[in-house]
């Protein structure tokens, strides 16, 4: 499966998680379809991706120069560990932000 689909399909878990009310599940494709478009987004870049994990990947490209700071603050947003109750700290849609980071960072 190419990335374009991999990137759909994780948007499409994030949406039947919402459905079944399960916010947790949609956060985490949310993180996954990230993960997906940052390897896209360094393999154009000729850099080959150091890590398989999504997390790591968000980690890793908030230290990036290049990328704009308003995407610099998604990915942080992407890394917010959850509280004990299993609640976002944040009031942010992280699959909305998810979007909007994927399509930024692979504007072509």
């Amino acid at each position: 499966m190419d990335w374009q689909s991999q990137l759909e399909a994780e948007f499409e878990r994030a949406d039947q998680a919402r459905r079944r009310e399960n916010e947790g599940q949609a956060r985490v494709c949310a993180r996954r379809a990230a993960g997906i478009a940052i390897r896209e987004y360094l393999n154009r870049g000729g850099i080959r991706p150091p890590t398989t994990s999504a997390y790591d990947l968000l980690n890793l490209i908030q230290e990036d120069p290049a990328l704009p700071a308003d995407l610099k603050l998604i990915a942080n947003h992407l890394t917010v560990r959850v509280t004990e109750e299993f609640k976002l700290p944040l009031d942010v849609d992280l699959v909305a932000e998810a979007k909007r980071f994927c399509n930024e960072l692979l504007k072509t």
